[in-house]
C-alpha cells in the first residue's frame, strides 16, 4: 500500500513540477517591455468596439457542449474495436498455436512468453468473450443513440428556428408567410 502512495506522491510532485517549471523559466527569461498597446485588451486580432456585455446566443454553447459530449463518447469505440479485433482472431479455430499465444499474452498484457501453447485462450473462449463485448458495445451505443434521440426531439440540433414555430410552441397562433401576407388589406391611394 505504501508503494502505491509513494508513486502517487512522486506523480503529484512531477506533475506539478512540470506545470510549474515552464512558467518560471518563461518569466525569468522573456522581456518585459510593457506599453499602451501591449497592455491594451486584445481579442481575436480585432480592436474592442463597445460593452463586453453582450447576450450570446445559448445556442452556440449548447451545440459546443453536444459536440465534446458525443465526441469524447465515441474515441471510447477506438480501444473496443482494437481488443475486439484481437479477439476476433483468437476465435478463429484455424490459427496458429504459436499465434494464438501472442495474442493471448497481448490480450492479457502479460510479457512475451508468459504463456504456454496449452495456457492460451482458446477460441471457444474468445467467441465468447467476442459476443460478450459486441453486446456491451451495442448497449453503450444504444445509450448514445437514446441520448442522441432526446437532443434532436428537443430541438437543440436545430440552428435556426422560425418564429412561427416558436409562438405556436408557446401557444400563439400564428398564420404561414404566404397567408398572412395574403391577408393584408389593400390600401386604397388617391390618384
Amino acid at each position: 500500500m505504501t508503494e502505491v502512495v509513494g508513486h502517487f506522491l512522486v506523480f503529484t510532485i512531477s506533475a506539478i513540477g512540470f506545470l510549474l517549471a515552464p512558467l518560471l523559466i518563461g518569466k525569468l527569461v522573456r522581456p518585459r517591455l510593457p506599453g499602451l498597446e501591449k497592455d491594451a485588451t486584445y481579442e481575436c486580432g480585432e480592436p474592442t468596439i463597445g460593452t463586453s456585455y453582450i447576450q450570446f446566443d445559448l445556442r452556440f454553447y449548447v451545440v459546443a457542449l453536444l459536440f465534446i459530449i458525443f465526441d469524447v463518447e465515441v474515441v471510447f469505440f477506438f480501444p473496443w474495436a482494437a481488443v475486439f479485433g484481437n479477439v476476433m482472431q483468437l476465435a478463429d479455430t484455424a490459427l496458429s498455436p504459436e499465434a494464438r499465444r501472442h495474442l493471448s499474452e497481448q490480450l492479457l498484457t502479460l510479457p512475451a512468453g508468459s504463456l504456454t501453447n496449452e495456457t492460451s485462450i482458446d477460441a471457444a473462449t474468445a467467441l465468447t468473450l467476442g459476443w460478450t463485448s459486441f453486446v456491451d458495445v451495442l448497449a453503450f451505443f444504444g445509450v448514445l443513440l437514446v441520448g442522441f434521440a432526446y437532443v434532436w426531439k428537443r430541438g437543440d440540433l436545430d440552428w435556426v428556428r422560425s418564429m412561427a414555430e416558436q409562438k405556436l410552441r408557446l401557444g400563439g397562433t400564428t398564420l404561414p408567410l404566404s397567408q398572412s401576407s395574403a391577408q393584408k388589406p389593400v390600401r386604397a391611394t388617391a390618384g
